[in-house]
This record gives structure tokens, C-alpha cells and sequence, in this order.
């Protein structure tokens, strides 16, 4: 089951910076999301953000 980020992200980049694939991306609006289809469940993400925003669909 692949992480999506919430709307809490307030867009620092943490995540994508961490994530061992490079399945993460800024958004048109600041904030980031996930490539379900490349994302590989490790959480990384989940403990790399500073507000939670990333989690398990």
C-alpha cells in the first residue's frame, strides 16, 4: 500500500530529499505527493516529516 501526503505538507521537501526510489515530486501548488506506482511502502517519508503529512493510503 503505497504513502500519500496529506494536506498538512507545508512543503519543506524532507521528504523528497529522503526517498530511497525518488518517488516523490513538488506539486503545481508547493506542496509534494507521491507516484503511487514507483513508491515501495519503506515509510521513510513518514519519519523524514517534520509534520506527519505523509501516510499509508
Amino acid at each position: 500500500m503505497a504513502y500519500k501526503i496529506s494536506e498538512d505538507c507545508v512543503g519543506c521537501g524532507a521528504c523528497a530529499a529522503e526517498c530511497p526510489v525518488g518517488c516523490i515530486s513538488e506539486g503545481g501548488d508547493g506542496k509534494y505527493q507521491i507516484d503511487a506506482d514507483q513508491c515501495i511502502d519503506c515509510g521513510t517519508c513518514a519519519g523524514t516529516c517534520p509534520v506527519g503529512a505523509p501516510a499509508q493510503e
